[in-house]
């Protein structure tokens, strides 16, 4: 089974070369990777020209400055089998990933999509309760704990992704659950590989997470996609200000008591974030204390993040300002 693997890349040096390196290590060989470079300002592009000196079989496109959307279908574009792996930068295979996605698709014979499956790493507590406040958890199917749908581990006929148009190109994020929403209305048959694991990298620390979590939000107002995120912050944040509104009659310290509703909303969160966890994240009752105390400010930070990137959505892309 031919496989063409596509990757878009944007200063990656240091992810690019493990990633290649697991690729080519694969247990079943990708047929030919194909990357776009989209606008990479490192040394990106020397780390996979060396890759393709020493005879691997890569084509790299530099397309100049480009979204993951138009990086990934012009590498699609360019591939040359009918089957198409998508894995993203950063993350770090298990090497027997394309083997497992295309033993399914072989198996069987009618499917036109396939998902493997992505797992966090965890490796602090930070990242740990990052990956419990926003990261859906795991399913079972086939006996198996699996990550919901992701583009960062998908195996598919070239005739979907020119069925559905491809991705968006004019997101930051958000293009990646366009094209799976568009692949499931189109009623393509997809099936699910547990085994086709990829390991995905969490941001370390609150400030950046903080950034991407704002420029999330504002692009996916973009997608039009409030209703599945932000709809229910805006909600929450809008009763606690209806919540405030007897300060006018009783002074200041009624915001005492707004105050301890939001924490209270916080908590309880963070709560129902570990039990939703507890299969993939067992842990005792003094580590769960330990994640409350850090999931009640990170959902908080989260929320602000929304906020903000929703803010930014209505001031600059629809008032132009």
């Amino acid at each position: 089974m031919k496989i063409s693997v596509v990757i878009p890349v944007r200063n990656e040096e240091d992810s690019i070369r493990p990633l290649l390196d697991s690729l080519l290590n694969q247990t079943l060989r990708p047929a030919e990777i194909v990357i776009t470079d989209g606008g990479s300002t490192d040394a990106t592009v020397a780390v996979i020209s060396e890759c393709m000196q020493d005879g691997a079989p890569i084509r790299l496109i530099r397309s100049g400055p480009a979204l993951p959307g138009r990086s990934r279908n012009l590498a699609a574009a360019q591939a040359s089998n009918e089957w198409i792996a998508l894995i993203d930068a950063g993350v770090r295979p298990e090497l027997n990933w394309l083997e497992s996605l295309a033993k399914r698709a072989q198996q069987e014979n009618e499917v036109d999509v396939v998902y493997g499956s992505f797992e966090p790493e965890t490796d602090t507590l930070f990242k740990l309760c990052a990956v419990m406040a926003y990261v859906a958890p795991p399913i079972e199917i086939d006996g198996k704990l699996i990550r919901s749908r992701s583009v960062a581990s998908l195996l598919m006929k070239r005739s979907v992704w020119e069925a559905v148009g491809g991705f968006p190109e004019n997101l930051r994020s958000a293009e990646d659950l366009l094209f799976m929403n568009k692949i499931e209305q189109a009623n393509f048959r997809i099936s699910y590989a547990p085994d086709a694991m990829v390991h995905w990298q969490v941001h370390s620390n609150a400030w950046q997470t903080f950034k991407r979590f704002v420029t999330y939000a504002r692009h996916n107002m973009r997608a039009g996609l409030w209703r599945q995120w932000q709809a229910a912050i805006f909600e929450r944040y809008a009763l606690l200000l209806v919540s405030a509104l007897p300060v006018f009659w009783f002074g200041v310290q009624w915001l005492l008591i707004t105050l301890l509703l939001w924490l209270s909303l916080l908590v309880a969160r963070a709560a129902v974030a570990i039990w939703r966890n507890r299969g993939c994240y067992p842990s005792s009752i003094f580590e769960n204390v330990a994640r409350i105390l850090v999931l009640v400010p990170l959902i908080g930070m989260l929320d602000a993040a929304t906020i903000i990137g929703t803010v930014q959505w209505a001031v600059k892309d629809e008032l132009g300002l």
